[in-house]
């Protein structure tokens, strides 16, 4: 499959509840997935309420009015299914990949936690000690656990909606109450915050009667108002520099980027991974293979759908240099790539490894109705899973230079100089 003739039948309709549904039909496919993305995330925690929108990640699986705790995950799995769920800045999903012949199961299972989720004393205690220690486990207890949380305090003024991590503040958590728990719930969880993609051996008359018949009566009320985003304000310092026991120093340089919903999201992506994805890269040969100042280099891009995106390239600085020089090696690199672009092989060498990416998510129904539920919600149509490929790979060299010029320039970037402690 090329991107030129990329097809996914996508067939869309709204429940009376509210509730907007895609089904795209697979006939192929082994099983059925049901993918709920509900329109909420952690930036649309309010400042001493941050946390809530991950705590129901978790509290979602333990029960409702007819489904024990944990029952929900031991069902679908003794099906041979697979389910779990995710939190973003953004949103919070809920998906299952089952059987054919379970899909009106899980779709009960579904919605009866939608409907009539128990959100208990005693689970809100249990789940707030279970995201207390995830938090260790993945920031506290953990080399560069601080990274990211750093990263995002230079690009986001305090109070800011998209500075805080999505796991949210323990301090925050332990001072909530049941009360709190619940009007997040019963504010963010009703139908119509809620887009329902069905991906797989069923047809669209068939996906739609089902989920109203197990949706639709759920209460019809508004779609809940999502506060506007304050202006993103970078720290006027460029750079900040702290010393942690860790294995390796590294250097981060960062800059704000574009929402994730620009038109040259693609462009720039497809030059930071020119720049550092992969053993071929312009900054691995140049500054690993070619002259020792690196071990290694990578980028990233954290997009974000109501504010700056944050574009960062990391580097790990080899033994005896410093990390200054480091960051102005790589500094010196980026300013020559804006100055000439992409070479036509660099740029076919990202384009293919983009393509190869993609194709790869869309080629499962788990991976396919993701992407819907992703178009959906940062461009409002399901159908740009159809178009994406083809806008990557109409992207020219001169297209990749011009995002790099405008999104990349080292006289903007911040620089996060993160060094290890002489432990001898």
């Amino acid at each position: 499959m090329t991107a030129a003739r990329l097809h996914y039948e996508l067939a869309r309709h709204r429940l009376t509840s509210g509730m907007e549904v895609v089904v795209a039909p697979d006939a192929d496919a082994p099983g059925v997935t049901v993918n709920l993305w509900v329109e909420v995330g952690s930036a649309d925690e309010q400042p001493g309420g941050t946390g809530f929108a991950h705590l129901f990640e978790h509290l979602m699986f333990q029960g409702s009015a007819n489904v024990a705790s944990g029952e929900h995950m031991a069902i679908v799995e003794s099906l041979g299914g697979t389910v779990n769920a995710t939190t973003s800045n953004d949103r919070t999903n809920y998906f299952e990949t089952v059987p054919r012949g379970a899909l009106d199961l899980a779709l009960w299972l579904e919605a009866d936690r939608f409907s009539s989720l128990a959100i208990t004393a005693e689970n809100f205690d249990t789940q707030r000690q279970v995201v207390k220690e995830e938090k260790r486990q993945r920031y506290d207890n953990q080399p560069y656990g601080d990274l990211l949380e750093l990263l995002l305090e230079q690009h986001f003024q305090a109070g800011h909606p998209y500075r805080h991590l999505t796991i949210g503040s323990m301090q925050d958590l332990d001072g909530a109450s049941l009360d709190d728990v619940a009007s997040f719930f019963n504010a963010w969880y009703p139908a119509s915050n809620v887009r329902l993609v069905l991906c797989g051996p069923l047809q669209p008359d068939e996906g739609f009667e089902l989920a109203e018949r197990h949706f639709g009566q759920q209460p019809a009320v508004a779609k809940p108002h999502r506060a506007p985003v304050p202006t993103a304000q970078p720290t006027a310092e460029r750079l900040m520099r702290l010393t942690r026991p860790v294995p390796h120093s590294l250097t981060y340089l960062s800059w704000g980027a574009p929402t994730a919903s620009a038109a040259d999201q693609p462009a720039l992506s497809l030059a930071l991974a020119v720049l550092a994805d992969g053993n071929a890269s312009r900054l691995h040969r140049a500054l690993v293979r070619n002259s020792d100042i690196a071990n290694e280099v990578h980028s990233t891009l954290l997009p974000n759908r109501s504010t700056s995106s944050v574009a960062a390239i990391l580097g790990r600085p080899s033994d005896g240099i410093a990390v200054d020089a480091l960051s102005d090696a790589l500094l010196g690199e980026v300013a020559r790539f804006i100055e000439a672009g992409p070479t036509e092989e660099e740029l076919a060498r990202a384009v293919a490894q983009y393509e190869r990416d993609w194709l790869w998510d869309l080629a499962t129904t788990a991976g396919r109705a993701d992407a819907i539920n992703e178009a959906w919600l940062v461009h409002g149509d399901p159908g740009r899973v159809n178009t994406h490929l083809a806008e990557v790979l109409s992207v020219d060299p001169d297209d990749v230079r011009k995002a790099a010029a405008t999104w990349l320039s080292p006289e903007d970037a911040h620089e996060l100089h993160y060094l290890a402690e002489d432990l001898r």
